[in-house]
């Protein structure tokens, strides 16, 4: 080898270890995990061809650029606020029993109030659900907003496409957002007819390049509609033909939502205009007078949760619902791979007598994550944690009922994206008679389940338990 070729070769690989050491840096400043830190560190020391580009794209914990933007329209969105809880008869004494220290955690996260005087209906499947939401944008007056992670252009894409169309024809106006990669699949003749209708449109990883700097490891989780500022919807269901059992003759999804009508729908605008300012750069003009004209006994916090949070809200919310946990804590997620934080957690709750139930999915649309849950089986049975298997169908709702205090709907799940990388929304509600209901619903699914026991796990080959082992070790990416 020459003294030419040898400087040649050495330029770029000295440039590509800077890079390294740029990433090590970053990591060192930023990292929330000392596992994640350290599998980064280790991967770009050894490997840095492979991992500085992966890095770069997948490495980013913290979304900067929607921290900027939710900085530069704070002001605004503050001034909002203020006027949110000014306006509606919110749970303001902390003594009271059902308003609990963990409670006012969760408003300190959700930077929203409890509110009382709402409506909300438990929407148990796919058809009760896209009954709710066609029949609410029908009856629309002013404007529709819609966020969800995943949009199809398929039977249900086009139901709603011609709704949405014709309400734009009667002067209603209509905002939609969609995440690039959770609706990778979606038309964009579908898109475009809808902008030519007058539909504002906007991507959650398009619509700001300037804003993005290759923080494409992050998504946009959320599923909610809001009609007049008056009507809202939250929950785990995309708009998609697979909750309905139509696509490929599956067995449908099951899945849960709810339809909120009163203040807390306020909440859940709030959330999506952060949403769309970040996407598309604006704010639209909106009603920001809580709605108490169909006034209800429920009472409602939306938290939303996500990477540009002071804290790991998501997982606070967890954390916060487990270790307050009296009698029960029942969760339903179609992804359970627990940090170790959470697993703790709750082993302990179990250990001090509270009944802890885990509803996962017998199929699952992610081979990854059903092999990963696995490998949790002996610590959760050892410390007296059910985890139950639900058989028909892929059971794709995220709930969590706490004694008989509180439950949440909404779309985030026991995962590490969940906590750390996606954007979610929950609605929790301590209303006794929306507790029963959940109770009652997450009761019949699990007449549909399987208790996993350790021999599921110890009575499996060798080789399955090292696949479900080294599965794990990828939990901080999966």
């Amino acid at each position: 080898m020459t003294e030419d070729t040898f400087t040649l070769l050495a330029i770029p690989f000295g440039l590509l270890y800077l890079a390294a050491l740029a990433c090590i840096y970053r990591i060192l400043l930023t990292y929330r995990t000392t596992q994640g830190a350290i599998a980064w560190i280790t991967t770009l020391i050894a490997l840095p061809y492979v991992t500085v580009p992966l890095f770069i794209l997948f490495g980013r914990y913290r979304f900067g650029g929607y921290m900027k933007a939710r900085r530069s329209g704070n002001k605004a969105l503050s001034g909002l606020l203020e006027e949110f809880e000014c306006q509606t008869t919110s749970i303001p004494e902390p003594n009271q029993e059902e308003f609990g220290d963990e409670l006012q955690v969760l408003c300190k996260l959700s930077r929203q109030p409890f509110t009382n005087g709402n409506n909300v209906a438990l929407l148990k499947d796919g058809e009760a659900t896209f009954d709710a939401l066609f029949q609410a944008m029908e009856d629309a007056e002013h404007y529709i907003l819609l966020e969800f992670y995943i949009v199809r252009s398929d039977r249900v894409g086009q139901r709603i496409k011609a709704i949405l169309e014709r309400k734009l024809a009667e002067g209603v106006a209509v905002w939609l957002l969609y995440d690039d990669i959770g609706s990778l699949s979606l038309s964009r003749r579908w898109l475009k007819e809808l902008e030519e209708a007058g539909a504002k449109v906007a991507s959650f990883g398009k619509g700001n390049i300037r804003r993005r700097r290759f923080q494409i490891n992050f998504r946009n989780h959320r599923k909610l509609l809001v009609c007049d500022g008056k009507t809202g919807f939250v929950g785990g269901i995309n708009l998609g033909d697979e909750y309905l059992g139509t696509a490929m003759d599956q067995e449908p999804w099951r899945d849960t939502h709810c339809r909120i009508e009163g203040p807390a729908v306020t909440g859940l605008q709030l959330a999506w205009l952060e949403d769309w300012n970040w996407a598309s750069d604006t704010k639209p003009e909106l009603d920001w007078s809580p709605s108490f004209t169909s006034p209800g006994e429920d009472k409602v916090l939306v938290l939303p949760t996500g990477p540009a949070d002071t804290w790991e809200t998501c997982a606070l919310f967890f954390l916060n619902s487990i270790n307050n946990a009296r009698t029960r804590v029942w969760i339903a997620s179609p992804y359970f791979v627990p940090d170790v934080q959470i697993i703790n957690a709750l082993q302990l709750a179990a250990l001090r007598g509270v009944d802890v139930r885990i509803l996962i999915p017998e199929k699952s649309d992610s081979l990854l994550i059903r092999v990963a849950a696995y490998s949790y089986l002996i610590q959760a049975r050892q410390a007296g944690i059910g985890i139950y298997r639900y058989q028909p169908g892929f059971m794709h709702q995220k709930v969590v009922l706490v004694d008989d205090r509180y439950a949440s709907i909404g779309t985030a799940n026991l995962d590490n994206r969940s906590m750390r990388l996606n954007f979610e929304i929950m609605a929790i509600n301590t209303s006794p008679h929306f507790i029963q209901e959940v109770t009652e619903m997450l009761e019949d699914d699990l007449k549909h389940c399987r208790l996993m026991t350790e021999s599921d796990y110890e009575d499996r080959s060798l080789l399955f338990r090292l696949w479900c082992r080294t599965v794990r070790l990828l939990a901080p990416l999966l």
